[in-house]
Order: structure tokens, then sequence, then C-alpha cells
């Protein structure tokens, strides 16, 4: 399956139209219709664009399968509670980022979007 197929396939899914991930992504609806007919070959910057609009993993644009990908030679991650039981800089940002999940998660899903629309736009700045 092409790219192009699959990013539409994914925004179907979802129930979105072009329009939708122009605004959720910034990039223009003639360029997604470009993409998604195969006349253009996205950038990995415009991939996580995508990825990011159709509020999917990266490697959902090019894995179908339901489950996640096997990765066997991957170096097991530490979670993220691990990370806050560190001294420094690391642990210090892990011990926010868990605060912040907390907090986040008490949210209604209105003010959840909210706060990540805002926090998208402040990124672009």
């Amino acid at each position: 399956m092409l790219i192009g197929q699959r990013i539409r396939q994914l925004r179907e899914q979802k129930g979105l139209s072009q329009g939708d991930i122009e605004k959720a992504s910034g990039l223009l609806r003639c360029y997604i219709s470009r993409v998604e007919h195969g006349h253009t070959v996205p950038s990995l910057e415009t991939l996580e664009r995508f990825s990011a609009a159709l509020d999917v993993p990266l490697y959902r644009l090019f894995y179908t399968g339901e489950d996640a990908p096997a990765t066997p030679h991957l170096t097991p991650r530490r979670s993220l509670e691990e990370l806050a039981d560190e001294s420094g800089p690391g642990g210090t940002e892990a011990r926010f980022l868990l605060k912040l999940k907390g907090l986040v998660g008490r949210m209604v899903d209105s003010d959840r979007a909210f706060l990540l629309d805002f926090a998208r736009k402040l990124a672009t700045r």
C-alpha cells in the first residue's frame, strides 16, 4: 500500500475530512489531496504532522496490523516512574511529567482538547 492510500484510509477510519487534517496539521488541503492520490511524496517531517493530525503513532502510517510490531532487538525502556526515582535533571523532568499526567487525567475531555490545542499553537511560535 502506498503512503498516500494509507493516510487516506486512516483519515476515513477516523471520520475526518481533508479539511480537518488541514486544521490539525497546518498542511494545505490541496497538498493533502496530492499526497493521498500519490502525486507527491511527503517528507518525514510532513509524515509526523500527518500522524499528529490523525492522532496515531508514526509507525501506523506504514504498519497495518492491529498490535504494535514486535521490536526484539531494542533495548527495553525504563518507565516514567523509574526515571522519576533518579536524581538530576532527568528525574526532575520525569517527576514533572508524572504530575502533569495526573492533573490532565482528571480533566474533562473538552478542557483536555483545549489544552492540547493551546500547546500546539504555542509550539508553532
